[in-house]
This record gives structure tokens, sequence and C-alpha cells, in this order.
């Protein structure tokens, strides 16, 4: 399906939300924007709720690359008002992250789950996954690449359904 005129000619912002926006939200938008079209009325973003600089996690960024995405240009970008009052379709990654843009700006916003599959259930991040990471540090490395591929593979389905969400 060509996503090109699915909302006509008028440009409209997705944002994706999470924590430190060098995970899930950031996954999300390059991979939104490498499945719409090259001439798409999106203007794809991401944002954190703290987005307290981190370096990106290493499994995040080779597994973006192997998706020929290089992130290398990525800067954390914190959630403001600005951003999100210019944002048509804003994407919880975490049921934290819904909770503080209602508590914060008073919007409320669907969980990326929602919109692809219809499925209130968040994308979790590594700590909320496997609480005892630290202990188990192997694990890591596989539970963020599949992350990445989940988040990924959803997109088909999150494009046929964005323009229900979009305000």
């Amino acid at each position: 399906m060509d996503h090109s005129d699915v909302m006509g000619a008028a440009m409209s912002t997705i944002l994706f939300i999470c924590t430190g926006n060098i995970f899930r939200s950031m996954t999300a938008e390059y991979a939104l924007r490498a499945a719409l079209a090259s001439d798409t009325p999106y203007s794809v973003r991401s944002a954190g709720i703290q987005a307290d600089p981190m370096e990106m996690y290493e499994p995040v960024r080779q597994r973006l690359k192997e998706l020929r995405v290089d992130p290398s240009g990525h800067r954390q970008t914190r959630l403001t008002d600005e951003i999100l009052a210019d944002t048509d379709l804003a994407v919880a990654m975490g049921l934290n992250h819904q909770t503080f843009v209602k508590a914060e700006f008073g919007r409320g916003i669907p969980l990326f789950n929602q919109v692809a599959y219809g499925r209130d259930e968040p994308i979790l991040d590594i700590g909320e996954a496997m609480p005892d990471w630290k202990d188990q540090p192997d694990l890591v490395p596989d539970y963020a690449r599949d992350v990445v591929d989940e988040i990924w593979s959803a997109m088909p389905d999150f494009i046929e359904r964005m323009d229900q969400y979009t305000r």
C-alpha cells in the first residue's frame, strides 16, 4: 500500500515517547521513517520524559545498523509542552510515559501497541522486563535486539491504523 496519500497533502507530526529517548522511542522514530514513502505527509520525531544524557546502548545501535539505519546523528530530546503541542499523534512506548503525559500535559495518548495492534500493552524497557538484569547482563543484548525487531516489524500495522489516532 502506498502510504504517501493516507492523510492527504497536509503535514502531520507523529511523536514517539519513552524515558531516555535512546532506545524504544528512537527505534520507533527510525522504523517509521524507514517504512514511510519518501514523499510522506508525515513528520516523525521522538522524545523522552527524562532524556538524561546517556549513551545509546551498543546492541541497539548495532541492530539499527543491521536494519540499514545509522543512528549516529540521533540527539536525545526531552519532551516539552511545545513539542507535544505541535504533535498530531503522540504515542507512548510504556504505561509510565502515558501516565506522565496525562499528568504533566493533560493529554491522553495511546500506547504503541494500541495503535499497531489494538492491544493495551506497553513495550517494556530492559529494567521493566528484566528486574534482575544487572545479575544477568548477558541476557540484556538479546532483549534489546528483540525490542528493536518487535518495533520494526510492527510498523506496517502501525501505519495501517495510525490515522485512526491522529487528532
